[in-house]
C-alpha cells in the first residue's frame, strides 16, 4: 500500500519475535524498524534482525525513571547518548524516543533531545505514552522540540481520551514529519492513533499526498480484524460498517440526490475501498424505501411506499434489524407488483 515504515516488533523479546522481525525485514520494500531499550542486548538483537532502522527508547518522566527504571536523570542521558552512538556506528537509521515525554519536566526533556541530537540521531520520536496530551498542548510541545533539534521529528500518540489521531495531526501541523499509527487503532490500553483515520485526514482534510494506496484501507482493516481477533466497532471512523451507511430519512434522501449532502465530500467510500449503504430501521424515510424497492424490482405507488415505510419503522422500533428479505415480504404483503416480470416473459 506504500506504507513508509513498518515497526515490526521488539527483537530481543523472544526467539519467535526475533524471527518475525527478521522475516518481515527480508520480505518488504518498506523500511523495517526494530524496537530496543537503551540496553546493549536489545540494540544488538535489533541490528542482528536485519532492520534498516532501530528505534531506541528510555523513560524521561520522573515517575518512570524512579519507579520503573530505578535510575537517575544523569543515567538516562548517558544511556540515551551511548545507545544512539552504537546504532549510528552500525550504519543504520536511528530513532530515539524520550518515553512518557508528555509527563516529562520540560527543561529535562529539552536536555535529552539536545544530547541525542548531538550524538547523531536521525529521528526523535515524541510519545504521548499515557495519552494525556491535548492537541493544543501537544502542538506547542512539538514546536519547541523542533526548535531544539536538527533531527526529523516523529510523533506517537495514545487514545486514552480519544485524542490520539487529533494529537498526531496537531504534531504534524507543528512540524513533525511522521506519525506512528496502527491499523484499527490497536495498541496498549485504548490503542494508538488509527492508520485509517490519520491517512485519510492527511489526504482529504489537509489535501496532501501520503503516497498510500487508500483504496485498500478497508481491505487492510478487515485483514487485521480477522488476524487479530479484535472486532472493529460499527461506528469506527473510515472503516466501520456504518461509516458510509445512512438510515435517517433526511440523510438518505439527501445522499440519494447527492452524496455530498450528508457525507464529508472530500472522502468517499470509493477512496477507501468501501461501499455506501442505505440501511433500514426506525429512522428510515420514504426516499430510502422507494430506492430499495426499485432496486429489488418492485414498482410501488406513492401510497404503497408510505405503507411499507410504516412497516419498516414499526419493525425497526422493536429493535429488530430490517433486512432485504423483510422489505420484500412487506412489499408482497402490500401487493406491490414487480416491474420487470412481464418484460422478462416477452423477451423469453
Amino acid at each position: 500500500m506504500g506504507t513508509h515504515v513498518i515497526e515490526a516488533g521488539f527483537p530481543v523479546n523472544s526467539d519467535a519475535e526475533f524471527e518475525a522481525v527478521r522475516d518481515i525485514a527480508s520480505s518488504t520494500s518498506s523500511t523495517t524498524c526494530g524496537l530496543a531499550r537503551v540496553v546493549d542486548g536489545d540494540i544488538e538483537a535489533a541490528l542482528d534482525s536485519g532492520v534498516e532502522m532501530v528505534h531506541t527508547f528510555v523513560s524521561t518522566s520522573d515517575v518512570q525513571i524512579e519507579d520503573s527504571m530505578h535510575a537517575t536523570r544523569e543515567e538516562v542521558v548517558q544511556r540515551a547518548v551511548e545507545s544512539v552512538e552504537r546504532i549510528k556506528d552500525a550504519g543504520v537509521t536511528c530513532m530515539f524516543s524520550p518515553m512518557d515525554a508528555t509527563r516529562t519536566d520540560e527543561a529535562f526533556l529539552i536536555d535529552v533531545i539536545e544530547a541525542v541530537t548531538e550524538a547523531g540521531t536521525d529521528w526523535i520520536n515524541i510519545p504521548d505514552t499515557c495519552g494525556v496530551a491535548t492537541p493544543t498542548r501537544f502542538r506547542a510541545m512539538i514546536e519547541k522540540v523542533c526548535a531544539h533539534t536538527d533531527a526529523r521529528v516523529d510523533v506517537h500518540t495514545h487514545d486514552d481520551f480519544g485524542l490520539a489521531t487529533a494529537n498526531a495531526l496537531a504534531g504534524v501541523e507543528a512540524g513533525a514529519a511522521q506519525a506512528q499509527v496502527s491499523v484499527n487503532s490497536i495498541g496498549e490500553r485504548a490503542g494508538n492513533a488509527a492508520y485509517e483515520e490519520y491517512v485519510m485526514a492527511i489526504e482529504s482534510l489537509y489535501q496532501c499526498d501520503t503516497g498510500i494506496d487508500t483504496t485498500r484501507i478497508t481491505e487492510l482493516s478487515n485483514l487485521v480484524e480477522e488476524k487479530s481477533g479484535m472486532d472493529t466497532p460499527g461506528n469506527k471512523p473510515v472503516v466501520g460498517a456504518n461509516a458510509f451507511s445512512h438510515e435517517s430519512g433526511i440523510h438518505a434522501a439527501g445522499v440519494i440526490e447527492n452524496s455530498d449532502t450528508f457525507e464529508p465530500g472530500v472522502m468517499t467510500p470509493e477512496m477507501v475501498g468501501a461501499e455506501r449503504r442505505l440501511v433500514m430501521g426506525k429512522h428510515t424515510g420514504t426516499h430510502s424505501v422507494r430506492e430499495r424497492l426499485v432496486e429489488r424490482g418492485f414498482e410501488p405507488t406513492d401510497d404503497q411506499v408510505r405503507a411499507v415505510t410504516r412497516r419498516v419503522k414499526d419493525y425497526g422500533a422493536e429493535k429488530r434489524r430490517v433486512t432485504v428479505d423483510d422489505l420484500e415480504r412487506f412489499a408482497e404483503e402490500a401487493d406491490i407488483e414487480r416491474q420487470h416480470e412481464e418484460e422478462e416473459e416477452v423477451r423469453i
